[in-house]
């Protein structure tokens, strides 16, 4: 089978998977079940097939076959695999039986594991009702699972599983709604963001609220080696979990993904210091209330020097986080922010001032509506490079995306083609009419510091000048035909007897 057949093929049976949920939990929630069902079942055939060429290898010498599986990836005893938990499926405690073996799963590997599988309970009632209902559901789970087989000698690359949990997330994200943007950012954006970085061979790369990874990810496939380091944060419970598997079925193993608050508790530091990074990328939560004001003042890593974002309007609290992880004069920073983060005032105005009056902003890009699961409103993406000389006052560029794209029922999506003029834009700095502007300090500077695109790219399209006399003569003969028709309708009328 080529590689799409069996991508096809794990999809079709994991998403079938997700009949066993639907209309009992929140479709938000069907990640957290199927998709660690799913690194379950992967790590299990990958143990079962190591298992078997060390049985030839050590001519089934059991102990030579087990100190060798000790030496793997990962550590799955006998009564840990999916074979396991599919034998005991008609348990009348399978709930219990799944939490059990997720947990020896990370005792054995405390290094990797540490906590991933603390926030599901598959024996929830809450969550899949009654132990008849909730046994019923979790047997069905583990028959469907049963009917794959991710070996590695049939699935092939480890590329195949990774893509494949991907896609799934993303069509999680579709029916998650306005839950979906707090773990996925769409690929095209993802893949946009990553590109306008150009994250290089040997750079460390870094996401503070890095949601399911997906952005990660392809942050780390633009260098085209693996010479290059993840890192990242994640609040949420649930999505650091899936992140965490995100990595390692990507076979990025020295990820390091911390699980905590990024503006309270940032949690990426060498001893008092925050960790620097050569790329830094991030899709925050747009316009987080309550999000930390209250620690900015007395900031131990002086977070916000620049100023202090209000209290309900935390995306510059992120973005002057990400900009004091970049490694100064070299680091780039990639964020996706609201608009009104280019335009708004007061101290959001004064924040803006002060980071444009440094030199860091590069660029600017105004994305299409309705990109984003559960946010029908544009974004933007801004670029910030600290290579750029603090003395200097070098030129913005302004790119206006918003109208070039496809139109789809429920999503709007960016093309292939529109990835890439966005990139060359801004890589060659180049303007074009109605699309791109290269905005001088000084016309920023007259702009108060407003970022708002359309000051700087003009997309006006003027209406077709309109011939008067021809509209005139137009509207003349439609009246005089109306005339003759009422008149041929009038003599009909008469021959009919209708009127006199």
């Amino acid at each position: 089978m080529n590689d799409k057949a069996i991508k096809d093929e794990i999809f079709n049976v994991v998403w079938a998977a997700c009949d066993t949920f639907r209309g009992v939990i929140d479709p938000s929630q069907y990640k957290d079940y199927v998709l660690t069902m799913l690194f379950v079942k992967y790590l299990s055939d990958i143990r079962k097939s190591k298992a078997a060429e060390y049985s030839g290898k050590y001519q089934n010498d059991p102990v030579r076959v087990e100190r060798a599986l000790a030496r793997e990836r990962f550590i799955l005893p006998e009564d840990c695999t999916f074979d396991y938990l599919y034998a005991h499926r008609n348990d009348n405690e399978i709930g219990q039986t799944i939490n059990a073996v997720l947990e020896k799963i990370e005792d054995g590997n405390k290094a990797k594991l540490h906590n991933v599988f603390r926030n599901i309970d598959f024996n929830s009632e809450a969550n899949l009702g009654k132990a008849r209902q909730r046994n019923q559901r979790l047997k069905t789970l583990l028959e469907d699972f049963n009917e794959l087989d991710l070996r590695p000698e049939r699935v092939g690359h480890m590329d195949i599983i990774g893509d494949v949990y991907e896609y799934l997330i993303a069509r999680f994200a579709a029916q998650a709604g306005k839950k979906a943007g707090e773990f996925y950012t769409p690929a095209e954006v993802s893949e946009t963001l990553a590109r306008l970085v150009a994250p290089e061979s040997g750079d460390r790369i870094c996401d503070p609220t890095c949601g399911s990874g997906s952005l990660l990810i392809k942050a780390a496939k633009q260098v085209g080696s693996r010479d290059f380091s993840l890192a990242g944060q994640e609040m949420n419970g649930s999505t650091w979990a899936l992140c965490k598997m995100n990595m390692f079925l990507h076979d990025v193993d020295a990820a390091r993904i911390e699980w905590e608050d990024t503006i309270r508790h940032p949690l990426l530091i060498e001893g008092d210091a925050l960790i620097k990074y050569d790329v830094v990328v991030a899709n925050p939560p747009f316009s987080l209330d309550k999000w930390g004001q209250e620690i900015a003042a007395n900031d131990k890593y002086q977070r916000f020097t620049r100023g202090v974002p209000p209290k309900s309007k935390g995306d510059w609290a992120f973005i002057l986080h990400m900009l004091s992880t970049a490694v100064e004069g070299k680091g780039r920073v990639g964020v996706v922010v609201p608009h009104g983060v280019l335009f708004r005032g007061g101290q959001e105005g004064a924040i803006r001032k002060a980071v444009i009056q440094e030199n860091m902003l590069a660029g600017v890009v105004g994305l299409p509506s309705n990109l984003f699961y559960g946010a029908g409103i544009p974004a933007a993406l801004l670029i910030f490079d600290k290579s750029r000389k603090h003395a200097d006052k070098d030129k913005v560029l302004f790119i206006d995306a918003s109208r070039e794209y496809e139109q789809g029922t429920n999503q709007n999506k960016l093309r292939p083609e529109d990835i890439n003029k966005i990139i060359d834009t801004f890589h060659t700095r180049k303007e074009i009419e109605k699309y791109s502007h290269l905005a001088t300090y000084a016309e920023i500077e007259e702009n108060e510091f407003n970022l708002n695109i359309p000051r700087y790219v003009d997309t006006f399209e003027p209406e077709p000048e309109v011939d008067i006399a021809a509209v005139q003569k137009e509207i003349e003969d439609l009246e005089a035909k109306l005339t003759e028709t009422r008149a041929k309708m009038d003599g009909y009328l008469k021959e009919l007897g209708f009127i006199k």
